[in-house]
């Protein structure tokens, strides 16, 4: 008897500790949206690496609008409809991106996809912490995520698992700064040359 009821208090303190654990992860989560969500803006540089290349360059994020630049093309997002401007052929491709998608060109989707249908964990790291995310739904496109998030509430890494792999985010020099929402709209006068391939 005295065995069974040591079992049970040991289930239900690690019990209280995961979700103690799960509140903190949500309270860091919750202090990273805000900074990195805030209404004006911000940008920042990137690097990701995955089962798809390699690739870095810059963006700039406004709640869920992006605009990402690489070497090879630029993105631009408005909430709704994505722009992708390839630089060697001059094409523009016009799309309505899934949620993976959005993830893989803007490393800050996840402020927003953390609030429904994911498990959170957390662990200390040097300098910060380590949030585990892993959907509750392992059909969702994007099945398991660690962010390394710094003591100034800044992402730093994103590593994200959908079925074909993980990809690598790595974040720096974020700023907030006030943006238009012009810069997450393609304008056809900026690149008149350009063929637009409608995908919708």
């Amino acid at each position: 008897m005295k065995k069974l009821f040591l079992v049970f208090l040991a289930l239900a303190l690690t019990a209280g500790t995961f979700a103690q654990n799960a509140t903190q992860a949500r309270k860091i989560l919750d202090k990273t949206a805000a900074i990195v969500g805030r209404k004006g803006g911000a940008s920042a540089n990137f690097s990701v690496s995955g089962k798809y290349g390699n690739s870095s360059g810059t963006i700039s994020i406004k709640g869920n609008k992006f605009n990402a630049r690489t070497s090879q093309a630029i993105v631009w997002y408005d909430g709704k409809t994505q722009w992708t401007y390839m630089k060697n052929s001059q094409e523009v491709n016009v799309s309505t991106p899934t949620e993976a998608q959005q993830q893989s060109m803007n490393p800050y989707k996840f402020i927003n996809i953390y609030k429904n249908g994911f498990k959170l964990g957390m662990k200390n790291v040097s300098g910060g912490w380590q949030i585990h995310l892993y959907a509750t739904n392992q059909k969702r496109t994007i099945k398991e995520m660690y962010i390394t998030i710094g003591k100034n509430y800044y992402p730093q890494t994103i590593k994200m698992r959908q079925s074909n792999g993980w990809t690598t985010i790595k974040v720096s020099n974020f700023k907030a700064k006030n943006l238009s929402d012009a810069t997450f709209r393609f304008n056809s006068k900026d690149y008149p040359h350009a063929e637009i391939i409608d995908l919708r």
